[in-house]
């Protein structure tokens, strides 16, 4: 039944380093072996306890891991849920469990091969695949880690393999059950479908009043509105520092004489080479032969000087230009060495050189454009010179504001107006905010959406003397050229809208109920008829092939897992076809199943598929031995536990 740990058995370590490491990190490593303590128990395990404490610390740990991987995308109302409370919770007395299983197994792992253990990680190794301290410290930083809590969890971690490894090795998905599923994922079915859409049924019918005030009264809990608050709030952003900001025409004068070199391009030029090579370390003899031949090159040159790219073409001898008659293209200064460079800042258009040494050789150079130094007209740039002497003057005074705004929301905490009269801004207002979202209905405006929208307003809005000593937020950063400050005008607690307030939304919903009740009952009456032997081959779409991994329709789309489902389950007797009806979305989609047969498998996806059957086959048996631990343990689960998870009196985050 185990055999996959003995194959796997890096993998297990791993998982398993996954699994312990973070009760170390909450708790500590005597936390597995003593526990002395008077505080709040939540769950009672043989002679040891989950503490409310432990609790709380493992909480906000996770919750520290969330935040630095979200940054400014971190909600606490979204994250810190009772789900996530109460998962962590069992995750923690998975935890302790195998914890205590190891201890009362007293296992040790020797220093010696905890070290080996951890010079083998891939992400602890050099280039030269050895252990490396460096990459080892970085690498437990990146994940906050101390090398201790690291060390104390992988020490734990291969003392634990040594007790799972013997039950995990015998983990061997049974005959019978690995070929059925095999037999399962080779089947292949050939199917038709027919959509019959909601949306073709909207309008057939109109709600009575009487059936949207019953509908109001039976669905109370769908209406709810969460606690919600009116705000208002300031912005703080670009526009708001370059209000009134003047440039004048004397500033942009200045501008342009203080920064002329930015507008100014220095000369061009662009010339033609011919080389003759020279090797390195040539001697006298060699070196007069080239330069005999240069001489000569240059001769003709000059005699034929509209025909030099022509000559660079054919005698040249530098690979790179000869191709292109020679070009260097443009050459902008300390770009070649000096020789060549000052001779080609020396010709005039169409002028060639004399013989010019290089490290390279020989060379006749000829010089093919000019274009002088270029300053760019102050009427030309005008509007971008206005532009930037704007952005520098708004980004100095988008720092005095956010000072004095600073300043002023604490000094006056019950109000935002003396800070608004004071930077002339404008008081904006809001509602349908709640703590996790902008309610349907909301009055933010469009553009500022991704303002209050951002977790960190809403966090701000919702937290004590906010909400409930009515004082101003602090000065919340939502990008660096945007800050917002808001405060709360009114709560609204938590309550069920009049009836007036959502009449339309009432039978909007009611108008696409009794539309899917349409598509429900018509897709009923054709699946009996189908049943009953009434042909109607042609309301069926074309004919497609698909498996348990998937299928596509006519036009290409992968089909609705809803969809495929239905036909792979649809009973395959030996009279075809047969007919299944499933509902996707607010549609309902018929099945007719043509044909069942088998696909081709490579034998590459066999063994894939026989690795993920071990691998849930061994995690099922992971599962069933926490399962049998917590029997053996007498885990008792707490009244206490329900508030913790509940988040009542918390003041943990």
């Amino acid at each position: 039944m185990f055999d996959i740990i003995r194959n796997h058995q890096r993998w297990l370590q791993f998982i398993l380093l996954i699994l312990i490491l973070p009760s170390f990190v909450f708790v500590g490593v005597q936390g597995y072996t003593t526990f002395i303590s008077n505080d709040v128990e939540l769950v009672k395990m043989g002679q040891q306890s989950i503490t409310q404490a432990e609790f709380d610390q493992a909480r906000r740990v996770e919750l520290d891991r969330y935040m630095n991987r979200l940054g400014n995308q971190f909600d606490p109302a979204l994250i810190d849920t009772p789900q996530m409370r109460e998962a962590l919770l069992n995750r923690m007395i998975d935890q302790r469990l195998v914890a205590m299983l190891a201890a009362d197994a007293k296992l040790n792992v020797s220093d010696e091969a905890l070290r080996r253990e951890i010079a083998s990680l891939p992400f602890v190794q050099g280039d030269d695949g050895r252990f490396s301290p460096e990459r080892y410290r970085d690498a437990l930083a990146q994940q906050g880690m101390t090398p201790q809590a690291f060390e104390n969890g992988m020490r734990s971690t291969l003392a634990l393999a040594r007790v799972l490894d013997p039950v995990n090795a015998s983990a061997e998905v049974p005959a019978d059950v690995a070929n059925r599923v095999e037999k399962a994922y080779r089947e292949q079915r050939n199917v038709q479908l027919h959509r019959i859409a909601a949306a073709d049924f909207v309008g057939s019918s109109e709600p009575t009043e009487a059936q949207i005030k019953a509908w109001y009264d039976a669905n109370q809990d769908a209406l709810r509105q969460p606690e919600q608050v009116a705000i208002e709030y300031l912005v703080l952003d670009e526009p708001a520092a370059t209000q009134g900001v003047t440039v004048t025409d004397q500033d942009i004068a200045d501008y342009y004489a203080q920064n002329k070199s930015q507008f100014t391009r220095p000369e061009r030029r662009r010339a033609s080479h011919i080389l003759v090579t020279l090797p390195s370390g040539a001697d006298e003899a060699t070196k007069a032969k080239a330069r005999a031949e240069a001489d000569a090159l240059l001769q003709e040159a000059r005699a034929n000087p509209e025909g030099f790219a022509d000559m660079a073409r054919n005698r040249s001898q530098d690979p790179g230009s000869a191709g292109q008659g020679g070009d260097l293209g443009w050459i902008a200064r300390n770009t070649l060495f000096n020789s060549v460079e000052d001779a080609v800042y020396g010709l005039q258009p169409g002028e060639i050189s004399g013989v010019i040494e290089s490290p390279f050789g020989f060379h006749i150079l000829r010089l093919t454009q000019y274009e002088p130094e270029q300053v760019k007209p102050l009427e030309e740039i005008r509007a971008e010179i206005e532009q930037d002497i704007r952005q520098q003057v708004a980004a100095q005074r988008f720092a005095d504001m956010a000072t004095t705004l600073t300043r002023l929301i604490y000094e006056q905490r019950d109000s935002l107006q003396p800070a608004a009269d004071a930077l002339q801004l404008q008081i904006r207002k809001a509602d349908g905010i709640a703590r996790t979202e902008l309610l349907e209905g909301n009055t933010v405006p469009a553009a500022d959406r991704p303002l209050l929208d951002n977790p960190r307003v809403r966090q701000a809005l919702f937290s004590q003397e906010v909400l409930r000593e009515g004082s101003n937020s602090g000065l919340i950063e939502i990008s660096p050229d945007t800050m917002v400050v808001v405060r709360v005008d009114e709560l609204k607690p938590e309550h069920v809208p009049a009836l007036a307030e959502v009449q339309d939304r009432v039978r909007a919903t009611l108008v696409q109920e009794q539309a899917v009740q349409a598509a429900q009952a018509q897709a009923q009456k054709l699946l009996t008829e189908l049943k009953e032997g009434k042909d109607q081959a042609e309301v069926f779409g074309e004919a497609i092939d698909i498996t348990r991994q998937g299928g596509r329709d006519a036009s290409g789309n992968a089909l609705p897992g809803t969809v495929l489902q239905a036909a792979m389950l649809a009973p395959a007797t030996d009279v075809l076809p047969v007919y299944a009806s499933v509902q996707d979305g607010d549609d309902q989609v018929l099945v007719r199943v043509n044909a069942v047969g088998e696909a081709l498998m490579s034998d590459n996806d066999v063994a894939l598929l026989k690795n993920e059957l071990r691998d849930a086959w061994s995690q099922a048996q992971d599962q069933a031995l926490l399962q049998a631990l917590r029997k053996q343990y007498q885990v008792e689960v707490l009244p206490a536990a329900s508030d913790a998870i509940e988040g009542q009196d918390d003041d943990t985050v």
